[in-house]
């Protein structure tokens, strides 16, 4: 593969279903295209029903497009050859669940024909890194949903892989567990890997992502790089305040782009400095307290919202 071969090239994938309920016709994915640089993490973002997972799965040859084509490492899919170097971790994974994560790791570590000692040498690691070494003989079956996302994380990374896909990987960890994620998300990276992430955590996609790709009703929305995005996005200024009673409250919402109540604290959001100390000389008359003022740093959440609104609306 020369040095420039993007480790995925996806290239205007499209893919149409019948639905089994009167055979109706629904276009999962109309128009996705994206390339992923080796040692780069790109984020496949967009709310539910957006056509990522359809798109990961077209990638993977697990589905055929309708239209479109892709190749991983320069290599076509669906060639079996385009996924030798590759670890996948899907939204559900299902494994056998007699087994215990030590006998998994062997079995997908033979499908790499990784000698068996070598199998056990690289999942001992995986699992003890990943918080699990404790059970490492313990059934499948009777792990929690977390215990299971790190023994998929760990089957994705066996093989040492060039190309790492990860279908909402973080759900069902808790926090420590998304901060070990990232960290080897970001270790792979830095070695040389490439790495496809979708996920709706979207704080961890920023911390994580050096560019993504925000795809709604099956077309790719907005792409670009992650820190062009949110800068983008990043206008207008934060003001929290307490002690407002509704009535105020809504009374000085009518005038701010965003507002939100919790509890007794209100969250507002204007579009200039100038609106930002007129809502403040507000806030004081009506009785209340003052707790941020803050110039807006754009977010995923921003953008996915900025997204979905102006689908909605038209």
């Amino acid at each position: 593969m020369a040095a420039d071969t993007p480790a995925i090239e996806v290239r205007g994938f499209a893919k149409t279903f019948r639905t089994q309920f009167l055979r109706r016709r629904v276009a999962a994915v109309r128009d996705v295209s994206f390339t992923v640089p080796r040692g780069r993490i790109f984020g496949l973002l967009g709310p539910n029903g957006a056509g990522k997972t359809t798109t990961i799965k077209m990638l993977l040859g697990l589905v055929a497009p309708d239209r479109g084509s892709a190749s991983i490492l320069g290599v076509p899919v669906p060639r079996k050859e385009s996924r030798a170097r590759l670890g996948f971790l899907p939204e559900n994974p299902y494994f056998y669940d007699h087994l215990s994560p030590r006998e998994l790791l062997v079995d997908y570590g033979r499908l790499f024909r990784l000698p068996d000692a070598e199998c056990r040498k690289r999942g001992d690691a995986l699992l003890e890194r990943l918080g699990v070494a404790h059970a490492a003989d313990r059934p499948i079956r009777k792990l929690s949903k977390g215990m299971m996302q790190r023994v998929g994380m760990a089957q994705a990374l066996l093989a040492d892989p060039d190309v790492l896909v990860l279908d909402e990987p973080l759900s069902g960890l808790d926090p420590i567990g998304r901060k070990e994620f990232r960290d080897l998300v970001l270790e792979r990276a830095r070695a040389g890997a490439a790495v496809l992430l979708s996920s709706h955590i979207l704080p961890d996609v920023e911390m994580t992502a050096d560019r993504v790709a925000i795809i709604d009703q099956g077309v790719v929305a907005d792409e670009g790089p992650l820190a062009t995005l949110l800068q983008r996005e990043a206008t207008g200024v934060d003001v929290r305040a307490a002690g407002l009673t509704e009535e105020h409250a809504a009374r000085l919402a009518e005038r701010t782009r965003r507002h939100e109540r919790r509890a007794d604290v209100d969250e507002y959001l204007v579009e200039t400095e100038a609106a930002a100390a007129e809502l403040v000389a507000e806030i004081a008359a009506a009785g209340g307290r003052l707790l941020e003022l803050a110039p807006r740093r754009g977010t995923l959440e921003d953008l996915l919202l900025r997204i979905a609104g102006r689908h909605n609306s038209s």
